[in-house]
């Protein structure tokens, strides 16, 4: 027994009860240290080894939503180390040998290991898609035919929640492709559809232009990493034509630089007397039936 546990002159259940206060106690200090110093330990190293905050793409929501998921799970496995050491510790405090107890909780790994095979794959597939990054809490993924907001990650399953509320938990071990939507930066598209007399340069010009005004704006200018440029044009059925423009921006602003496009874009062809028989639609770059 290590001697800060030898409390002589004593009681021998006055002893053990505060021996086991004191384990009790490091154990929980130990358990508030690490989880203190996690989060600063994480955000250090991901500072210092992700590129995209190098190249200035990495928003700061994205590295928050990193250091949450990795932080999290990184106190969740000390927590059960700690636990497992202090249970230890307590029963040597009764005299009871702890070597074949430690042996038998090896046998028992196996014996775990070889009857839930499914449960250790799924955890050994949470483990590289933390260590490899492909996705965190907060971030729109599509895995396993479920597309939907990650709410929750452990290292056995994750939690998705779609845009009809409905919630998805799909085993790690399940994901085979995973597609993050919302990963650093996305592109957006928006499709103008014009009268098929439409001088197709001019509407060009007028995209660029909208394009270059939001640029330099301090409200617009940061979220928008490529301008938009007309990227194809279509002639439908009834004689109109589709024009698409298509845009780099980064992925947590991705829906109100996609609205102010459209308005913009509208705005600018009413005014050069550009027709516009139905609505603009913008979308995703990486949406399904995007072109």
């Amino acid at each position: 027994m290590p001697a800060m546990l030898e409390l002589p002159n004593l009681p021998a259940s006055v002893s053990i009860a505060l021996r086991l206060a004191l384990i009790a106690g490091a154990g929980l200090l130990a358990f508030m240290v690490v989880r203190a110093t996690v989060s600063v330990s994480v955000r250090r190293l991901l500072e210092g080894r992700t590129e995209e905050m190098v190249d200035g793409i990495l928003p700061p929501a994205e590295l928050e939503r990193r250091i949450q998921t990795i932080g999290r799970l990184v106190v969740r496995i000390a927590g059960a180390l700690i636990v497992t050491v202090a249970v230890l510790m307590g029963l040597r405090l009764f005299g009871i040998d702890i070597g074949p107890a430690v042996a038998g909780l090896g046998v028992l790994g196996i014996a775990v290991g070889l009857g839930a095979q499914t449960i250790v794959r799924d955890g050994l597939a949470g483990i590289f898609i933390v260590l490899e990054n492909q996705y965190s809490q907060g971030d729109i993924i599509r895995v396993a035919d479920v597309e939907g907001l990650v709410e929750d990650f452990s290292l056995r399953r994750t939690t998705l929640r779609d845009l009809d509320g409905t919630t998805h938990t799909v085993p790690n071990g399940q994901i085979i492709v995973t597609s993050n939507l919302t990963r650093v930066w996305t592109r957006v598209h928006v499709d103008v559809t014009v009268a098929s007399n439409t001088d197709l340069d001019r509407a060009r010009e007028l995209v660029d232009s909208v394009g270059a005004s939001l640029r330099v704006e301090a409200a617009w200018g940061t979220r928008l990493l490529d301008p938009p440029q007309v990227v194809q044009v279509e002639t439908l059925d009834d004689g109109s034509i589709t024009v698409t423009a298509l845009a780099r921006i980064r992925a947590a602003d991705d829906e109100a630089v996609m609205v102010e496009l459209r308005k913009r874009i509208e705005a600018s062809f009413a005014q050069a007397g550009i027709e516009i028989p139905h609505a603009l639609e913008g979308k995703r770059a990486s949406d399904p039936d995007a072109p």
